[in-house]
């Protein structure tokens, strides 16, 4: 038997990408034992998922769990984090590993040369299961996973609709980085032409955003700061359509076969980082031919242009016709 360690220390999108390698490791490694490593504030995404036989956190350095990995006598290592900090693990652990490749010089051409066709056309998923293909384990092609306890999972129609079940709009207001979100005048036109009730989503960052869309339209049900990532995570589930920008939250959307509209403003999904596995009917919306896209891999805290035609640009006409 096998003990394996999978690394990934963040965030919650980069982290439920990687679930089926989890799950194809644990299904075609016979006798494995599976072991997982994240940062605490993001590894709750994990806490249900039955291909894993131990979650293993550390709250801000990887160090303070050296002593605790090392006994764990790890036969494989699979970094699909790959950077200094898991570096210095998988010396301290000494163990077989594969790492995965970040395509680096790839993203920095495409940012800084706008060079987008040196990016490989495949999702970052596939790429991820490339680490184990010398282990002989293969893309089931199953897509992502999420798995909801029962303690996270929120009943929306008692909570919000007086007890009916009700169709939905989950919008996704937050986001990692400014460049990455939906400008508020561009939020407000989202609510303007959706006709489907909206719940917003986001976290406590967010909060002052939805206060601000909520004077406007007071029908809007405002989840932002009140429910945990998982119970965030059960409120997509149940949506009928997701909006959102390039974030966790559209992973996990993806993960749930959601109905997905994803907004990209400074980033491109040729990146590799777009809805997994798409439902027919997502569709994508950015702003094209502008000569400053992509101008970050992640993003920014504002415009490095000053204008924000990447978000300030979007139509969002046909969002009127969810239903």
């Amino acid at each position: 038997m096998k003990k394996v360690l999978v690394i990934r220390f963040s965030s919650i999108g980069d982290i439920v990408l990687t679930t089926p390698v989890i799950r194809c490791l644990k299904q075609q490694l016979p006798g494995a034992e599976i072991h997982y490593v994240a940062k605490e504030v993001f590894s709750v995404v994990l806490h249900g998922n039955p291909y894993l036989d131990k979650l293993l956190t550390f709250k801000k350095d990887i160090s303070e769990i050296y002593e605790v990995l090392q006994s764990e006598k790890y036969d494989l290592v699979i970094d699909l984090h790959k950077n200094l900090r898991s570096l210095r693990l998988k010396q301290k652990l000494g163990a077989k590993s594969y790492a995965f490749d970040k395509l680096n010089v790839q993203k920095f051409l495409a940012v800084n040369l706008k060079m987008l066709n040196v990016l490989p056309p495949r999702h970052i998923v596939d790429r991820y299961l490339d680490t184990v293909l010398p282990l002989g384990v293969k893309n089931d092609h199953k897509g992502l996973d999420y798995f909801l306890e029962k303690k996270d999972q929120v009943d929306v129609p008692n909570l919000f609709f007086n007890g009916k079940e009700t169709k939905y709009v989950a919008l996704v207001v937050g986001g990692s980085y400014y460049t990455k979100k939906i400008p508020l005048d561009k939020l407000k036109e989202i609510c303007r032409v959706t006709r489907l009730p909206i719940v917003l989503l986001g976290g406590r960052e967010d909060a002052v955003i939805a206060e601000e869309l909520i004077k406007e339209f007071p029908t809007l049900i405002n989840a932002c700061d009140k429910f945990s990532i998982n119970q965030s995570a059960s409120l997509v589930q149940q949506s009928e359509w997701v909006v959102t920008s390039d974030t966790g939250l559209m992973h996990i959307a993806s993960a749930f076969n959601k109905k997905i509209i994803s907004v990209w403003g400074n980033t491109i999904p040729e990146f590799g980082m777009g809805p997994y596995l798409p439902n027919e009917q997502n569709k994508i919306l950015e702003v094209k031919g502008l000569s400053c896209r992509p101008c970050s891999k992640l993003g920014y805290k504002k415009c490095p242009k000053g204008h924000f035609k990447c978000m300030k640009g979007q139509d969002f006409s046909s969002i009127k016709d969810l239903k």
